[in-house]
Order: structure tokens, then C-alpha cells, then sequence
């Protein structure tokens, strides 16, 4: 079995921590996007797990939302949850709050807590796929597991 990257590795780590038999793969190609993740496994779009991180546009807090690749976040939906305006974060935010970059940020292993939320859609799949720290890296794992990964609420976001 080839090593994993250095990011890739921190999210095996986390995994196993957990308990969770997860396994970490590294492509060839790239799985940045939804549409090129499913490509590369082999799944529908809805089965990718897009991290996304956003933040509270005047408490800066940043909010981890989980979402089917499928969808759009619903920013006044979201807003409405949280209790405040969001925005989308920028790359160095992400990178900064999560020690990933944009197209590879993982539901965990983070490095900080989020406040997480969980998009419904994703629980109506026996399988989903995340990011592993690397816009080549890649997980399965069963949906149900990504609340114990994050803590966070299953909600509508679209």
C-alpha cells in the first residue's frame, strides 16, 4: 500500500481515533469538485460530501456545512439557523481555521472545533464520499457516521 500524503495521513489519524474502519485513498486525478470527485469513484454527484466552510459575517465564527454535492447552500436558510448573517469564507480562513486548503478539506480532523451542520439529503445514500485533506485524497464512509465526525445538526440547508 503506497504512503499517504502528509494531509491525507492526519485524516487516516483522525478516522482511527474515532474507531471508524474508514480508509483513505489517494487518486491520480483530481476529486476537487463534486462533478470530478464521483467521477473518480464512481458514484453519483449526490454521494460526494462537500465540506464548506462559511463564517458569521459579524462574529467572524467559523461554521462547518456539510452538504450532497448535489446541492446549493441556502445562505438565508443557514442564516436563520445560526442566528446571523453567513458568508462564504476565503482560502486563507479555511486554510487557517481547518489546516486544509479549499478542495480538500475533510468533515474532520479539523484544526479547531466547528459549529457543523449536516445536510439531509446526504443520509438518503448507503454511501457517501469526503475529502481527505488533499483535492486528491477521498474516504467512504456510511452518512449516519458524519454527526459523530463533526457533532453536528442534520438539517435542510438548500
Amino acid at each position: 500500500m503506497n504512503e499517504l500524503s502528509q494531509s491525507a495521513q492526519r485524516v487516516q489519524d483522525a478516522l482511527h481515533a474515532l474507531g471508524l474502519p474508514c480508509q483513505v485513498i489517494e487518486l491520480p486525478g483530481s476529486t476537487r469538485t463534486a462533478i470530478e470527485a464521483a467521477q473518480a469513484v464512481n458514484c453519483q454527484v449526490g454521494q460526494i460530501v462537500k465540506s464548506l466552510i462559511f463564517m458569521g459575517a459579524e462574529s467572524r465564527r467559523p461554521m462547518l456545512i456539510v452538504a450532497s454535492g448535489v446541492n446549493r447552500v441556502n445562505e438565508k436558510q443557514i442564516a436563520s439557523l445560526v442566528g446571523e448573517q453567513i458568508q462564504k469564507a476565503d482560502a486563507d480562513f479555511v486554510r487557517n481555521h481547518t489546516g486544509y486548503a479549499i478542495g480538500g478539506v475533510p468533515p474532520l480532523g479539523l484544526a479547531e472545533p466547528f459549529l457543523a451542520l449536516i445536510d439531509e439529503d446526504l443520509l438518503t445514500y448507503p454511501t457517501v464520499w469526503a475529502a481527505a485533506g488533499t483535492p486528491h485524497a477521498v474516504f467512504e464512509l456510511n452518512p449516519r457516521e458524519l454527526q459523530r465526525m463533526t457533532g453536528g445538526r442534520i438539517v435542510t440547508i438548500k
